[in-house]
């Protein structure tokens, strides 16, 4: 039994696949990027993200649908992909210019802060190949029909890249739905990526467009007011402002089973409270709520909550459990450096049911 009914394994090639940019991030450690002589490699992308959690933790088979120009930095990513454990048939290789006037690979410069000092993005990814998929580079009926996908996962930070890609993740949505797959999207808003494609105006009518075709929304309460122009009340707690903010997009799309996102408040870059919510059915779950947990990397936390709750949400049909898998997952995302867990499966089910840090020997 599972909480959101899914095709079949056998009939199916993943168990999930995203769609989005795969960036390399470089990784000042300790440094700042302004004054940094060395960087750590690693790979990343909001959506991608979720699929490697699956692979890489939970044991799933997972796959990823973007495009990388073909040059040194393209195959570094796909290597790092590679050792992530998501299948790479899906990635279209597009011909580089040798500088990169028409297209290059997303570079994520990212410093992890510490204390008072807060995480700092400097994303540089204009031009890039991910960037430019439009509708049609896909055979998606091929894709969810033929080979067969028990779970699409895409979200709002490939829809915001350019014109073309939001109608991709609509076009891919569709007909993920006509097949049988479920559809989960993040709304992960940035108002960076919108500026230039009508701000925030044209993020909601984007994201409520594609929301017509989701089974599954993740989002905090914040997140979902700003995606989807709704109003939060003043003097309420974040856990009262998602139960309101999920019921209302409950009420406006019929389609959405859950809502789900984490809960997060920072004391300092290093400590932070955490948890997560979901909305199912109408009713609304609280995981354990960590407070003064202490990070060494916030980024990726949510999506370790997205992929966590993805696993529980498949695997289990309590949804008391599958929060507590994606809260678990995400702290122990950012226990570690880069966007991605080095947990395994049965260090998050432990946390999820209680254990703490001793040694484990």
């Amino acid at each position: 039994m599972s909480l959101v009914t899914t095709r079949s394994a056998e009939a199916c090639r993943y168990d999930l696949l995203a769609l989005g940019e795969v960036m390399l991030r470089l990784d000042p450690g300790e440094d700042r990027v302004r004054m940094a002589r060395r960087f750590r490699a690693w790979e990343g992308g909001g959506e991608y993200n979720v699929a490697r959690g699956l692979a890489r933790c939970f044991r799933m088979r997972t796959g990823v649908a973007t495009a990388l120009a073909e040059n040194e930095v393209g195959l570094l990513i796909a290597d790092l992909i590679r050792q992530g454990g998501v299948d790479m048939s899906l990635v279209k290789w597009v011909p580089y210019d040798g500088i990169g006037y028409a297209v290059r690979n997303g570079l994520n410069f990212t410093e992890r802060g510490y204390g008072v000092r807060g995480a700092i993005g400097c994303s540089d990814r204009g031009h890039t190949a991910a960037s430019q998929i439009k509708p049609g580079n896909f055979d998606w009926d091929q894709i969810f029909g033929e080979s067969g996908v028990r779970w699409f996962h895409t979200g709002g930070i490939f829809a915001g890249l350019s014109a073309s890609t939001a109608a991709v993740v609509i076009e891919a949505a569709i007909s993920a739905r006509q097949h049988g797959t479920i559809v989960s999207y993040d709304l992960n808003y940035r108002p960076s990526l919108w500026q230039r494609s009508g701000g925030l105006e044209q993020c909601r009518a984007v994201n409520r467009e594609m929301a017509a075709y989701v089974d599954v929304l993740f989002g905090g309460a914040w997140q979902l007011a700003t995606c989807l122009g709704y109003e939060l009340a003043d003097g309420k707690s974040d856990a009262d402002n998602f139960r309101q903010a999920a019921s209302r997009a409950a009420t406006d799309f019929g389609n959405l089973r859950v809502v789900a996102g984490s809960l997060r408040k920072v004391h300092s870059a290093s400590v932070n409270d955490w948890g997560g919510v979901c909305w199912i059915d109408g009713r609304t779950y609280l995981s354990s709520q960590r407070s003064a947990l202490q990070i060494l990397d916030t980024v990726g936390g949510g999506d370790g909550f997205a992929s966590g709750m993805v696993y529980g949400m498949m695997t289990s049909d309590d949804p008391q459990w599958a929060v507590e898998l994606g809260a678990a997952h995400g702290a122990l995302v950012m226990t570690t450096p880069g966007d991605n867990s080095s947990a395994s499966v049965e260090e998050v089910e432990a946390l999820a049911r209680g254990a703490d840090a001793h040694i484990d020997r």
